[in-house]
């Protein structure tokens, strides 16, 4: 039986859960998510648990935050003035917005504090800083 190695497009389900057991996705319900190994197309930590796995095979994987979305950088954290966000948009911790970057393209950032006259956004991809368990089920080897 053929094992997943480098350049393999491959397909899997998955459920990723939190140390606290919460499940943040999960491909439940929907089609396997099909990669390259080794093409840094997932976090690399989960890439790095594919090669060797056959079709049907089943494990679960800890990935730290190094090799998945890394730690949380404070750089990434930025106030701004309460006057740029519109007044339509109701301020609440955890909302995530689309902010412009200096060179026109657009970032997710996350509301982590706000005032009446300030309110701090945080640019961090929301699973940064954590570990992450994955169960996997290699389902197609190409």
């Amino acid at each position: 039986m053929t094992e997943a190695k480098a350049g393999d497009t491959v397909r899997l389900h998955y459920k990723g859960t939190l140390d606290d057991g919460s499940v943040f996705d999960s491909s439940e319900g929907r089609e396997p998510l099909e990669f390259t190994v080794g093409s840094g197309q997932i976090i690399p930590g989960l890439d790095q648990a594919i090669p060797g796995m056959k079709v049907g095979d089943e494990k679960t994987v800890r990935v730290e935050a190094e090799n998945a979305y890394g730690p949380i950088n404070l750089e990434a954290r930025q106030s701004v003035p309460r006057a740029n966000i519109p007044d339509s948009v109701p301020l609440e911790i955890g909302l995530q917005l689309q902010a412009q970057t200096e060179n026109g393209g657009v970032m997710s950032v996350t509301v982590v504090e706000f005032s009446d006259d300030e309110v701090v956004l945080d640019a961090n991809h929301p699973l940064a800083g954590q570990a992450l368990t994955f169960e996997i089920q290699m389902v197609g080897i190409n």
